[in-house]
């Protein structure tokens, strides 16, 4: 009997150890995707706006004429085109998607180069770095159920969006220094509940195709929290030109 028992301890021991590699390499997965879009992003970034700062034409084109719209929304078309058609893509037609949307976003960006010095944007971007890096550490060991927290975050963030729509009209620094302060607080808050969902997501049975779809969709989520969490950043401490 105890030689049953033991062979039935060391049985779940060996399926946990697997389990355990398999989610680190799934995180893992989702971190490398998040980090490349992040790279491409940057680079896009700030090579648009050397090409926008050495053509009139195109920072007119981009920046001033009604293009600026086309501009600042197209991101959220792959947004959604990502979330709500995720199950009837390909894993590979799902890539090409993600790095579509790190491309835009990029495109979307590169405004920023004109607003704030780039001294600032790189400070900014480092403690954004090291900020979300804690807080998905947290999310990916915590041992604590985060989903009301993420339920409440959730309301925040809509919030949030509506005090920034008011805010547009009101032009009022006193409510845009709040927004910004009150969006560091939920983004950081929104990172760790996102990490930890990402993780409960993870099912050892997957096939290669739902995983990679997975990871790409957890990818893009992380990706947007660290995004999201650079902006109110550098709202509250980029020097403007």
């Amino acid at each position: 009997m105890a030689d049953y028992d033991r062979q039935n301890l060391n049985a779940r021991n060996d399926s946990a150890a697997i389990i355990d590699e398999g989610l680190r390499a799934h995180m893992l997965r989702v971190y490398n995707y998040m980090g490349i879009g992040l790279a491409i992003t940057g680079a896009v970034a700030f090579f648009f706006a050397q090409w926008a700062t050495s053509s009139a034409d195109i920072f007119n084109l981009v920046y001033v004429s009604p293009l600026k719209w086309v501009v600042m929304l197209s991101p959220f078309a792959f947004v959604l085109a990502l979330s709500f058609g995720i199950n009837k893509m390909s894993f590979a037609t799902a890539q090409m998607v993600f790095w579509g949307f790190a491309t835009v976003m990029g495109i979307s960006l590169s405004s920023i180069f004109f607003i704030y010095t780039g001294a600032s944007i790189a400070r900014v971007f480092f403690i954004t770095a090291s900020m979300f890096g804690a807080m998905s550490l947290y999310g990916y060991t915590t041992k604590r159920d985060l989903t009301a927290m993420g339920s409440f975050l959730m309301m925040g963030l809509i919030g949030i969006i509506i005090a920034m729509v008011v805010n547009i009209f009101l032009q009022s620094s006193a409510l845009d220094f709040g927004i910004s302060v009150l969006g560091v607080l939920i983004f950081v808050g929104l990172t760790a509940y996102d990490t930890q969902k990402i993780k409960e997501m993870y099912m050892e049975l997957d096939g290669s195709e739902i995983a990679g779809k997975k990871a790409i969709m957890g990818a893009l989520t992380l990706y947007l929290d660290f995004i999201n969490l650079f902006l109110m950043l550098l709202r509250l401490f980029g020097n403007r030109n």
